[in-house]
């Protein structure tokens, strides 16, 4: 994967998206963090936008600094390609940040709008009103 990424501008987007990846599997979170923000910071297009957006919050998650997940998160938008991931890993994060009544609200906000009968009960319940 070097010798590809090599063969790429050095501030290619994908190229950079690409080799964040590979530190993320190794297990190297810390080393694949700042790759990801190159890639995202130099316009990666989607749909490895909304993935490189999901797997540096993942990476952020795993090296420990929820907080940073969370402000990363809060106000991102779901996207197809990556479905309710947006929301899923903003959860773990507010979990891990000690937050246990905001995860469960972002976690049954994203369940609810799965739910063909209950949505708008699970919607409008008191304990999702709530701001995080």
């Amino acid at each position: 994967m070097q010798a590809l990424v090599a063969e790429r501008a050095e501030d290619d987007p994908d190229a950079l998206y690409e080799w964040a990846s590979v530190h993320d599997y190794l297990g190297k979170e810390q080393e694949a963090v700042p790759l990801y923000r190159a890639a995202l910071d130099r316009g990666l297009s989607e749909p490895r936008g909304a993935q490189g957006m999901v797997q540096l919050a993942n990476s952020l998650r795993n090296a420990g600094a929820p907080k940073a997940v969370v402000d990363l998160l809060r106000n991102q938008p779901s996207y197809e390609t990556t479905g309710d991931a947006v929301q899923t890993f903003l959860a773990l994060a507010l979990r891990d940040a000690g937050r246990p009544d905001e995860t469960l609200r972002v976690a049954l906000t994203a369940l609810a709008q799965t739910l063909p009968l209950y949505s708008r009960v699970i919607a409008n319940s008191p304990q999702i009103g709530r701001s995080y």
